[in-house]
């Protein structure tokens, strides 16, 4: 037992000193596992004491709660019933104006409906057209080798040019605001004439084109003949613009501006691709050269400015419609403000529930906080033997109730 079992420093330490040392270690640790049960012991005891006290709190709390719920649910049914009639009203000014939209929602859509159909039959009549059209193009593919011969005839081809341009002025004027072969104050009758609105002169249309010098281009086999054939078609177009100029272009009468037209469009191309001389001599002289495409476009702007002048002359009809709409909308207005009226109204009611239900939280509360403990003789003796004022109402006076002083109870 007196061996030594280790060396601290330079004092040896013997197996009985080692096992003294631990064994009083060991009873160090049980006194203090003792102490912190002891401790842990105390602490519950007092963990119950005080949930006892809460316990018996807690159900003198609910009991006066109990008592302020049955005077909240009589108020809250009255709430109720006030809340009803008012959502009711509510209810039926809504539904009145719903039927009212519904109404006209239903009109407006069987107004569209009635739109729809009326289109779709005036498609389906286009449609026949479009079907005739075929029909009428198939038997013109037969006549292609005619047409040839029609062209090769000068007068036969101002005819085909004169037909042209009185179709693409049929189909895009109406009738009154256009003239054929009308006659001027000089005796001459130009092909066509365009009535613009607002008084003013009317437009010449030239429907004579020369085209035996641009045939004979086609047929040129060498580039001599080409040349003679080029210089013929430029002197022929040359004098028809200056015929153009000098018999149609009559100051007072008509436009300061006249169209030639050009029956085919490779014509009117080339013109402006290889004869760029005569497109500048005719701007010169105030002529436009025009193709069957370009001639519809001017039309077209023709009908623009037709279609403003008559927008202008019934301008008091769609002044009267703009008025009616005006209406219509400072009526619309005038309901939406009534049924904003309704909602305000809604709206105000539920702010005035809101601040009773809160007044009630408040007085719930204040309750909770009254000490409501009866008095005791052993509490009423120890007050008088100690001198202290008697809190008790006297001569059978009420205690203030926190109800006192309000004429609604809220």
């Amino acid at each position: 037992m007196d061996a030594i079992l280790f060396s601290l420093g330079a004092r040896p330490v013997t197996v009985v000193e080692a096992l003294t040392a631990a064994a009083v270690g060991v009873a160090v640790l049980l006194v203090l596992a003792l102490f912190a049960l002891m401790h842990l012991s105390r602490a519950r005891r007092h963990a119950e004491w005080r949930a006892e006290d809460q316990a018996r709190e807690l159900e003198a709390r609910i009991s006066e709660l109990l008592k302020v719920q049955s005077e909240m649910t009589g108020r809250m049914q009255t709430m109720a019933e006030v809340f009803g009639t008012r959502q009711g009203d509510l209810m039926r000014a809504v539904n009145e104006r719903l039927d009212g939209m519904s109404h006209k929602l239903g009109q407006s859509m069987a107004d569209g409906t009635k739109r729809t159909h009326d289109g779709l039959r005036h498609l389906h009549e286009r449609l026949a057209v479009i079907d005739r059209a075929q029909t009428t193009i198939r038997e013109l593919s037969g006549q292609v080798g005619a047409l040839q011969s029609v062209l090769s005839n000068k007068q036969t081809r101002g005819a085909f040019g004169q037909g042209r341009m009185e179709a693409l002025i049929q189909d895009a004027l109406p009738p009154g605001s256009y003239s054929f072969q009308a006659t001027l104050a000089s005796g001459v009758r130009p092909d066509c004439l365009i009535h613009l609105p607002g008084g003013a002169p009317p437009l010449v249309i030239d429907a004579k084109f020369p085209l035996e010098a641009h045939s004979d281009i086609r047929r040129a086999e060498d580039a001599e003949q080409l040349k003679q054939a080029r210089a013929r078609f430029r002197r022929d177009i040359g004098k028809h613009l200056s015929d153009i100029k000098e018999r149609y272009l009559i100051p007072g009468e008509t436009q300061d501006t006249a169209f030639m037209f050009v029956p085919s469009e490779s014509v009117f191309a080339e013109i402006h691709e290889k004869f760029d001389d005569l497109v500048q001599r005719a701007h010169r002289l105030r002529v436009v050269i025009v193709s069957p495409s370009l001639l519809m476009l001017c039309v077209q702007v023709v009908q623009s400015l037709l279609r403003d002048a008559r927008m202008r002359e019934e301008a008091h009809l769609i002044q009267a419609e703009v008025g009616h709409l005006v209406k219509d909308i400072d009526r619309l207005e005038e309901r939406v403000q009534k049924l904003q009226k309704h909602f305000s109204q809604a709206n105000d009611d539920i702010g005035q529930i809101l601040i009773s239900t809160d007044k009630i939280g408040k007085r719930g509360r204040g309750i909770g906080a009254l000490d409501l403990a009866p008095e005791t003789p052993a509490r009423a003796n120890g007050a008088a033997a100690s001198g202290a004022p008697s809190t008790a109402p006297e001569n059978g006076a009420r205690t203030a109730s926190p109800f006192a002083g309000r004429p609604d109870g809220l």
